[in-house]
């Protein structure tokens, strides 16, 4: 995503705990800012070296999974941490360096509109995200700027590999079967690709987007 909106002229900033992974997206091309997204004042830190913004894109997200029943609080507190204050103190400080125009994009998930197996704090805090976004929709609606929340599926990505890992782990099952059992969610029957979802985010920054705002846009090939 950093890489296709530099492509497409914008002065990127990208940001996480980790210097070197931001450094070889960057690869000198994009400002890197090592912050946490989970601290109110790494965030402010972060939003005070990239500058005045015209797009958001909270991007950061982890998930655990267990039985509801088996689920401690330290693991409902690390989803929420990440998943929805992340969203909230990204939107907040990036709102506050804005003038005039600008794009709030949270990548949210099929999971903040339906619900799913043994992943209760993740899939609360991706509700809680659909949510956030669609009330701060109602506030910038009249300043030139949107918000808006991208849901896919299951995507080809890191966070996906470790699920699978997981299925394994607890199933028996091969990598090729744990794949094929998270690409079942999906009626096109195959993981959702990182440049479909990044697709989206330019569409919401382009000409004649405007008028979309406090969307939940899923991203899951038919998905319900």
């Amino acid at each position: 995503m950093a890489r296709a909106f530099h492509a497409a002229g914008a002065r990127v900033v990208i940001t996480g705990r980790r210097a070197e992974p931001l450094e070889a997206v960057s690869q000198g091309a994009m400002q890197v800012v090592t912050g946490d997204v989970t601290d109110e004042a790494s965030v402010a830190a972060m939003f005070a070296a990239a500058g005045p913004v015209d797009i958001v894109i909270a991007n950061a997200g982890a998930s655990e999974s267990a039985p509801f029943a088996k689920t401690g609080l330290d693991a409902w507190e690390r989803m929420l941490s990440v998943n929805l204050t992340g969203v909230f103190l990204s939107f907040r400080e990036g709102l506050r360096q804005m003038e005039g125009w600008g794009r709030l994009i949270a990548i949210a998930s099929t999971a903040g509109l339906k619900g799913y197996s043994y992943v209760a704090p993740y899939t609360a805090a991706k509700h809680g995200v659909v949510g956030l976004t669609r009330a701060v929709a109602q506030e910038v609606a009249r300043k030139g700027i949107t918000a808006n929340a991208l849901c896919p599926g299951f995507l080809e990505t890191e966070m996906t590999e470790r699920s699978v890992a997981n299925i394994m782990e607890k199933t028996g099952k091969s990598a090729e079967e744990a794949k094929a059992a998270l690409a079942a969610t999906n009626p096109q029957r195959r993981l959702v690709l990182p440049a479909e979802v990044t697709a989206a985010a330019l569409w919401l920054c382009g000409p004649g987007s405007d008028a979309v705002n406090g969307q939940a846009i899923s991203i899951s090939g038919g998905e319900t």
